[in-house]
């Protein structure tokens, strides 16, 4: 026993729509409708409707109304004098501009598509943290050179030169460690105290460091940040 035959229908959102699908389906150009044949095919797609209960509105049969009257008008003599124009230029106006809606909405929908599954953190208000100002005393320095010494001291015996009094026989001038300090802060933006201190050569160039960086602390271009290993001295106000 054959199966009854069974039409499938594709949704249109109007009749506009389904014409630009029959002058789709037929490959003729929109500027140029054979009004006979799509009127043909609209009727049978009504008809359709109406066989699978759809709903046929209004706008529908409008329009069958519409190509009918075109294709009558179509059908009468056309005089030169008369000068009238083509009766299907209003209706191919109104699918060009269907179209360009439609050709909207489509593009619309994708962007829609594509942020569908994204979803944004409103921004956060950042509280700006006050920096803490360091004013070292000359003591406090000085506690932590003696610690650091201390400390090299225990790792590995002094060197001789250390005992050749408190201060060298050529004094180090301050200016040179406050421009080495200067100097190196603007490439590496944080220096290791005791690294510094390790790297002098002699107890004048100790005192030498020593009154530098006291001096570039107590001027505020030089924070001097204690934490649990030592000392790092830093740019004021980074």
């Amino acid at each position: 026993m054959k199966s009854p035959l069974t039409y499938h229908l594709e949704a249109f959102d109007g009749p506009l729509d389904l014409l630009l699908h029959l002058i789709s389906k037929n490959k003729v150009s929109i500027y140029d409708i054979p009004i006979a044949q799509i009127l043909e095919q609209y009727m049978d797609e009504l008809r359709r409707m109406e066989a699978m209960d759809l709903e046929v509105t209004s706008d529908f049969v409008a329009m069958a109304a519409q190509l009918m009257y075109i294709k009558s008008k179509m059908l009468l003599p056309v005089y030169p004098e008369e000068g009238e124009e083509d009766p299907r230029k209003p209706l191919v106006a109104a699918l060009l501009e269907y179209k360009k809606c439609k050709m909207a909405s489509g593009l619309l929908e994708e962007r829609m598509e594509l942020g569908r599954d994204l979803y944004t953190k409103p921004p956060e208000v950042q509280k700006r943290e006050e920096q803490p100002e360091y004013h070292y005393t000359a003591q406090v320095l000085q506690k932590a050179i003696e610690t650091i010494l201390q400390r090299q001291e225990r790792r590995s015996p002094p060197p001789l030169r250390l005992f050749h009094g408190v201060v060298g026989r050529e004094p180090v001038p301050v200016a040179g460690k406050l421009q080495m300090i200067a100097h190196r802060l603007a490439v590496q933006h944080h220096l290791d105290f005791e690294s510094l201190v390790l790297e002098c050569r002699s107890r004048s160039e100790v005192v030498a460091l020593f009154l530098a960086v006291l001096e570039l602390s107590k001027a505020h271009k030089l924070a001097i940040v204690e934490q649990e290993e030592g000392y790092l001295l830093t740019l004021a106000g980074e």
